[in-house]
């Protein structure tokens, strides 16, 4: 039924664009080199490629709705092996969600990958592809830890114990379903591979892109609460008030003491008031003027010092020569008559 409901659309498909296949193996194809790339992320050049591989793999989304591939009601079995591939859209459409690095929409974004994986992990269980629990919704109940008390940890060691667990099993699992995926991988691609063997081929994609499913999801779980954190940071300091101007401060009066301050106010024409910014420059200015004052009786100190300092020097000169010319006329010993016989 599905086939040829593909087949009466087909000639559409071929006017408005790529077909589902094409879609479907371009998004895959983009998601393997994003994935397998050495280059950053963040570069615009593999962010354009995660840009590419969603726009085809959201038409592929749409085309499944219009033609309404897949039921609720219907089994498995009743969903043809060329058919099984395309289960794997919502999945592909959340691994390269998450390759999106903007940081301001980062919350929506992993919001929108979780709702993707969460749709994929839904199909999955409704046509029992494999075996799992559907990871609880981050607000309900069971999503949030459980009580305290000695019931409340009880709880939380089996849940772990039970998480653990799972974890274990899905590691095992993923390594026999990659073993398995590539010992059949080449003869699906190659086109050698009978109808069994590509049913088998596309479920174990399924069943692996499941517990990677489960995987993306618990670390989403994790980086919504901090993703929520700060953004009720970022809001909490944003409304926050200024900080209120102070107010200017009114200037006041100088007096002896508190007596006067209530008897006197300003103005009073026998009391010399002023405030204390002119208070303060009236200082500022006294202090100059008595600086200028010091320096200049400094300067004239100086100078008088000098002017005595030469003076002394021509008084000194003049003794000396005086004494020396009285040394030229009078011998040593005149005037000393003590020791006379």
């Amino acid at each position: 039924m599905a086939e040829a409901v593909m087949a009466a659309t087909g000639d559409v498909e071929e006017v408005a664009g790529p077909r589902l296949p094409q879609l479907l193996e371009t998004g895959r194809r983009l998601l393997g080199e994003v994935e397998d790339t050495n280059e950053s992320t963040n570069s615009r050049f593999i962010q354009e490629k995660v840009k590419q591989g969603l726009e085809s793999l959201n038409k592929a989304s749409r085309m499944l709705a219009q033609l309404d591939l897949f039921s609720p009601n219907e089994e498995l079995e009743e969903i043809s092996s060329a058919d099984l591939k395309y289960l794997m859209v919502p999945a592909l459409q959340g691994a390269l969600t998450l390759k999106q690095v903007n940081l301001s929409q980062r919350l929506e974004q992993v919001q929108t990958a979780r709702a993707h994986f969460m749709d994929f992990l839904k199909q999955c269980q409704n046509y029992q592809i494999t075996k799992f629990e559907l990871p609880p919704s981050p607000d309900s109940p069971t999503g949030k830890k459980s009580a305290d008390g000695p019931a409340g940890s009880q709880q939380n060691l089996v849940a772990m114990a039970s998480h653990r667990q799972a974890k274990i099993e899905r590691y095992k699992q993923k390594k026999e379903l990659e073993s398995k995926l590539a010992s059949l991988e080449s003869a699906v691609e190659s086109s050698r591979a009978d109808e069994e063997q590509v049913r088998e081929y596309y479920l174990l994609h399924l069943q692996k892109w499941a517990n990677i499913s489960l995987e993306e999801i618990e670390s989403i779980d994790q980086e919504i609460v901090i993703l929520k954190a700060r953004d009720l940071g970022k809001q909490a300091s944003t409304s926050r008030m200024p900080p209120q101007s102070r107010p200017p401060t009114k200037p006041f009066i100088l007096t002896r003491d508190t007596a006067q301050a209530k008897v006197f106010g300003s103005g009073y024409p026998s009391l010399a008031t002023m405030t204390v910014n002119d208070w303060y420059e009236q200082r500022q200015k006294w202090d100059t003027h008595k600086n200028t004052t010091v320096n200049l009786n400094q300067e004239a100190e100086d100078e008088d010092q000098e002017t005595k300092s030469e003076e002394e020097d021509e008084d000194t000169l003049y003794k000396k020569r005086n004494w020396d010319d009285w040394k030229d006329t009078h011998p040593r010993g005149y005037g000393n008559r003590q020791n006379m016989g």
